[in-house]
């Protein structure tokens, strides 16, 4: 870490991909010590402006600067080398699942040259654990990164950043899969990197962490750059007005429940979950909260069939079903749009039409066997206006589109199929609040059309907007019940901290 103050300044980027203007004349600055934050809706082009500033994007035009000298960045090396180094929203698309924790860590050091010679185990597993310690991560060094959670997961790359000397840091929703204490940890170790000189791009759609641990903030919004201000000069709804070019309103939840269950859990348990007992109506929106680790994806799996149920019953509209597998899931009426988007709810090679029909594929099969591309094409175009995805084509590949517009995809394929429980976990992660309140409007027009929705998260606000009714979990268990109506974030935190346990 260097004590130097540097100034790193981009001016003019413009960048432009088939179809579409990501970037238009950008100018953006970030200096030593300070904790910037840049934000924008989903497709506003930030992480594109990351993109071109780590190598990982080379822009049409434009300059880059680090202490007024020009300087070349064609590759994430070159942007390494320079001292800028990027710690990715998804995180499996960084890491390698096969390594251990101290190897991915310590990869850039082993594949750069910066650990010369004959580089032995223990010197770079030290590496490892001084990182780690100094994110306060307990993780052991030598565990194969494939068999951790998603957020030990997020503290590996950020610890892997630690380990190299950086002037800049950029974090692109990093606090997306961490529980609050691990929240809080990050920000303590952000400012001591700040205060040791190291100048942080900070990218997040929780505004309210933005004020608590950035100084300033640049806001985005169509590829261009709206404003910089002092977070101390702006208020957050001003931000939210221009990120979205307009005021914000609010979603109305309509009646529409009826005493119908299309979903019934009895006494279920599993390796990670146990005596689950709950019930959906037709029509409800039933909230699942819990802090990370609680076990709330671990239900929405085991509900999916991914990790059966070995005890206990499951009632889809009154008849029972074994869901030994995903498919007997779907047979059943289950649908499920997982937390990790681009590794298990999107297919990022393929099109926007390909994904969106990939669960009704059948559908699309014409009488010689053959997939139907042209009925495929004209249903995908009809749910992408319906939806409200932003995309160039429908032929796009779907890993081209925004965190938002990815999610709004994996949602959508459900639509086509006759499901009548949606299961969402953690929907709005990495999404704008534009984005979201679209979200809602399609979570309670679902719910108009009696489909069940379960929705998992540990976002307090969003359970109390979007549910009727909320489980809330601890240690693989629901430890209370309540409806919407009748409970606070207040009470809710005090039961997913195990508050309500004896």
């Amino acid at each position: 870490m260097t004590s130097i103050n540097h100034h790193l300044e981009m001016t003019g980027i413009s960048l432009a991909f088939p179809g579409v203007q990501a970037l238009k004349q950008v100018s953006f600055e970030v200096k030593s010590g300070e904790i910037h934050a840049l934000v924008g809706a989903n497709g506003a082009g930030k992480s594109t402006l990351m993109k071109v500033l780590s190598g990982a994007e080379t822009a049409d035009e434009g300059i880059i600067r680090l202490d007024g000298k020009e300087l070349s960045i064609q590759s994430p090396r070159d942007a390494k080398r320079i001292g800028i180094d990027l710690v990715q929203q998804e995180v499996d698309v960084a890491l390698v699942p096969y390594l251990t924790v101290a190897e991915n860590i310590c990869l850039d050091l082993l594949t750069d040259g910066t650990m010369t010679g004959l580089v032995s185990q223990r010197r770079y597993i030290q590496r490892a654990k001084e990182a780690l310690a100094t994110l306060q991560a307990d993780i052991s060094v030598k565990t194969r990164v494939e068999e951790l959670r998603l957020a030990e997961k997020q503290l590996v790359l950020i610890a892997r950043a630690l380990v190299q000397e950086r002037r800049f840091l950029i974090l692109d929703e990093p606090t997306a899969p961490l529980s609050q204490a691990e929240t809080s940890h990050l920000f303590s170790v952000v400012r001591r990197l700040a205060e040791r000189g190291l100048g942080i791009i900070f990218i997040s759609h929780r505004l309210q962490e933005l004020y608590d641990i950035c100084d300033s903030i640049s806001v985005m919004r169509d590829g261009q750059l709206i404003s910089r201000h002092l977070l101390t000069d702006i208020t957050k709804e001003a931000v939210v007005e221009q990120m979205l070019g307009r005021k914000l309103t609010s979603v109305a939840k309509t009646s529409r429940i009826n005493a119908t269950n299309v979903l019934t859990v009895e006494s279920a348990t599993n390796a990670d979950v146990r005596d689950i007992s709950l019930t959906v109506q037709a029509g409800e929106v039933v909230g699942i909260a819990g802090l990370v680790g609680a076990g709330k994806t671990e239900l929405c799996k085991a509900l999916f069939g991914d990790r059966p149920f070995q005890e206990g019953e499951v009632r889809i509209g009154g008849k029972a079903h074994r869901l030994c597998n995903p498919q007997a899931a779907i047979q059943a009426g289950i649908g499920l749009v997982p937390e990790e988007r681009r590794k298990e709810g999107i297919l990022v090679a393929d099109s926007v039409a390909e994904n969106l029909t990939a669960a009704a594929a059948h559908d699309f099969v014409n009488r010689w066997g053959l997939m139907d591309r042209r009925k495929e094409v004209e249903q995908a175009s009809k749910w992408v206006k319906e939806l409200g995805i932003k995309v160039a084509d429908v032929k796009q590949d779907v890993g081209q589109l925004s965190g938002g517009n990815q999610q709004k995809v994996a949602i959508g394929k459900w639509l086509l199929t006759d499901v009548s429980v949606l299961v969402l976990d953690e929907p709005t992660k990495g999404v704008d609040v534009g984005a979201k309140q679209d979200i809602y409007r399609l979570i309670d027009e679902l719910a108009q059309q009696q489909k069940g929705i379960l929705y998992a998260t540990s976002e307090w606000d969003e359970l109390l907007t979007v549910t009727d009714r909320i489980y809330v979990m601890f240690d693989g268990r629901i430890v209370h019940e309540t409806k919407t109506a009748d409970t606070s974030e207040e009470t809710l935190l005090w039961y997913a901290t195990g508050g309500g346990q004896r």
